[in-house]
């Protein structure tokens, strides 16, 4: 084994992952590269294409890039874990009315366990991903936490609020010190140039055509004929109109609602019980507090009464100062300021400068 260590690396044949392995290979870093595949997509309709991170280009990129570098590369299925797990909350948030964020389920239940499950079975120590992000230690409590990456327009530390001490302890994120032009020099001199040009995806990966309303019509029999006909309403409860059904829909949508009143309106509230979905105005979606339920603590173990904190509510949200208040098994969070379009659902990630104290799942408000 080198004095390094040797770490198992998630690579999925983009740029990012790719240049971690042999950043690390470089470093060196024992490296075992893997690749995941999660999902069939072209099982779940769309485009007869694979796109995004599961499809065999990728797959034979990542094994290309660890052969020619001289260190292993398996391939994991992990369906069956993902599509129970991740596809089911996914179909389930949005027919309670809420708007999910199947990433973080990804990252939190399904990857991380998923790679830490592997490097314990092929004896690594590390296990390590091209995420944006940093991990530091605080020696006061032993605490491991994540913090923000060097590149704002890059950072996905929102994504891993999840992440329990036991995965934090033994991760590498080597790309958290760097930006995304840099990587993609790195990527150019270790001899991949079209690497360093390839696209990235920002679609949901099981999701195709990034069309999550195909997607619940053809996971859901009658899914349909069931919700068609709802109302719309105002916040008096006046009905405005029709629409297709309220899992079409999510808190803040503007456009696509088929229905006009002379001036920009907005979806502001999502009642399944009974179909309705409630309109308004821009400022109708100003909130001044919110629930936040799941939470996991990163930086410590718990916070006291009234912690300060910026709070985001989505991936590029940049946050609103806020008041953190421990209710139950989770957390009231009062802004300073309104904060505008909370969808139950959604991420709450609570941050100190520029470190993760924790997350949770917004409830309601």
């Amino acid at each position: 084994m080198s004095k390094k260590g040797k770490v198992l690396v998630a690579m999925s044949g983009g740029i990012d992952s790719t240049v971690t392995a042999l950043m690390l290979h470089e470093q060196g870093y024992e490296v075992v590269g893997i690749t995941m595949k999660t999902w069939d997509y072209t099982a779940s309709g769309g485009s007869k294409k694979e796109t995004g991170c599961c499809n065999l280009d990728s797959f034979n990129d990542a094994r290309m890039a660890a052969v020619q570098h001289g260190f292993p590369h398996y391939i994991l299925d992990i369906r069956d874990e993902f599509g129970s797990f991740v596809v089911e909350n996914f179909v389930d948030e949005y027919l309670a009315g809420r708007t999910p964020n199947p990433c973080v389920l990804c990252n939190t239940h399904i990857k991380w366990r998923a790679l830490l499950k592997r490097a314990d079975a092929l004896d690594c120590e590390f296990i390590a991903t091209g995420h944006y992000a940093s991990i530091g230690h605080n020696a006061a409590n032993d605490r491991y936490f994540i913090s923000k990456g060097t590149d704002e327009t890059k950072d996905q530390s929102y994504v891993l609020w999840g992440l329990q001490q036991d995965l934090l302890r033994r991760t590498l994120l080597p790309l958290g010190n760097y930006r995304k032009t840099e990587i993609r020099q790195m990527a150019h001199d270790f001899g991949y140039p079209e690497l360093a040009k390839k696209a990235e995806s920002y679609e949901i990966c099981f999701v195709p055509d990034n069309d999550y309303r195909g997607f619940l019509r053809r996971k859901v029999d009658g899914l349909e004929e069931r919700v068609a006909g709802g109302a719309f309403v105002d916040k008096e409860g006046n009905i405005l109109g029709q629409h297709k059904g309220y899992p079409f829909y999510t808190i803040g949508q503007r456009k696509g609602l088929d229905i006009t009143f002379g001036k920009p309106v907005y979806v502001t509230a999502i009642d399944p019980e009974t179909n309705t979905v409630t309109l308004g105005e821009e400022g109708d979606l100003d909130k001044e507090e919110m629930t936040v339920g799941k939470v996991n603590w990163v930086k410590y173990d718990g916070i006291g009464e009234g912690m300060e904190a910026r709070t985001k509510i989505r991936y590029k949200d940049p946050g609103t100062f806020s008041e953190l208040i421990p209710a139950g098994d989770g957390v009231q969070v009062r802004f300073f300021e309104k904060a505008k379009g909370i969808a139950p659902g959604q991420s709450a990630v609570f941050y100190e400068g520029n470190d993760v104290i924790g997350g949770g799942i917004i409830q309601r408000y």
